[in-house]
């Protein structure tokens, strides 16, 4: 496999399982040292940095806290000193009915935000000025089909900070792009995760790949592969994009 990523560093949030690890491993194959953020699964991320041979770090952080993103880079830098890419990979999907109670409607809202897009956008915040102080850097938003086409009616909250993600990453672009800080979205449909798992296990695999035309999910490995292409220093045009992942099932 080619080094394409050779001497860079860079932080990956949510990177203890599923997508996250899948990117952790790609980047680590390609040269890079990844630094593997983890909220609560700090097996999991020992584990997987072992897997790599050991080439990187671990890092813990509270996304769901005002300050987690903040605390998170600072951390980040510590361990590094110069950091080369972020990967925004952490996020949840939580369900609510509009027939919940506002407390429950609001308190669904805040928490999808904070982790999805705030924390998110603060990590963003913190490496434009790491990259602008540093001689560039690049960022790639692992944001979804669902902020582009819309969502089910009990998920709309992950929906919205998915788009708000895509719109964050092309405003980022624009902005700091002649100053040698590019941005990349990378919007998935359905990955074969253990979320896509469980719901192959209630509604059989027919009902998860109905609408995506070549009949399957995409796997974790081929999302790492692509995050890994963009963060390739060879890729600086692709600044501003939102690449599609998802078999067919949105088409711009």
């Amino acid at each position: 496999m080619e080094r394409s990523l050779e001497g860079q560093t860079v932080l990956v949030t949510g990177a203890s399982g599923g997508i996250g690890a899948a990117i952790v491993e790609r980047l680590a194959a390609e040269g890079a040292r990844p630094i593997i953020h983890f909220g609560r699964d700090k097996a999991g991320a020992e584990a997987l940095l072992a897997r790599i041979g050991g080439h990187g770090w671990i890092l813990q952080a509270d996304l769901s806290a005002a300050e987690g993103a903040f605390e998170l880079w600072r951390g980040a830098v510590d361990l590094a000193r110069r950091v080369n890419g972020l990967v925004n990979n952490a996020g949840i999907r939580t369900e609510v009915s509009i027939n919940a109670s506002q407390a429950d409607w609001r308190a669904a809202w805040q928490r999808e935000f904070q982790i999805n897009f705030f924390g998110a956008a603060d990590l963003c915040k913190e490496a434009i000025l790491h990259f602008r102080a540093n001689g560039g850097g690049r960022i790639v938003n692992i944001a979804s089909r669902a902020g582009q086409r819309g969502y089910a009616a009990d998920a709309m909250p992950y929906g919205a900070t998915k788009a708000a993600l895509v719109n964050l990453t092309k405003s980022i672009a624009r902005s700091f792009g002649g100053e040698g800080v590019t941005a990349v979205a990378i919007a998935p449909g359905w990955v074969r995760t253990e979320m896509a798992e469980d719901f192959i296990a209630a509604h059989g695999k027919a009902a998860a790949v109905a609408d995506i035309p070549i009949g399957e999910m995409a796997t974790p490995s081929e999302v790492a592969e692509l995050v890994a292409f963009v963060l390739r220093p060879s890729q600086a045009s692709l600044n501003g994009a939102t690449l599609d992942v998802n078999g067919g099932s949105y088409i711009r």
